[in-house]
């Protein structure tokens, strides 16, 4: 079954490779979306594909890549789209 989630990810998620990491997270979970920054210093990731698979990057994304430092993730359940593969904006 094909699940959705819209996350907000605050904290140091800005100039710490954290897009590239996260679009190479759901490449290899399987998963399409996208990832970008936001105007204030949040990053924002739509992610959508196998639920088990969402679910790990939702776990992920509470850690991010070594040099993140995550203070909260605000997580958003939706319907699905159609998205083809996953991408930086």
């Amino acid at each position: 079954m094909s699940t959705r989630v819209h996350l907000f990810v605050s904290g140091r998620v800005q100039g710490v490779f954290f897009r590239a990491c996260t679009q190479r997270e759901a490449q290899s979970l399987g998963l399409v979306g996208w990832v970008r920054n936001l105007p204030d210093g949040r990053v924002e990731i739509v992610a959508q594909g196998d639920a088990k698979a969402v679910r790990a990057l939702v776990q992920w994304s509470h850690l991010g890549p070594v040099r993140a430092e995550v203070a909260s993730v605000g997580i958003g359940w939706e319907k699905t789209d159609p998205i083809d593969g996953f991408s930086i904006r």
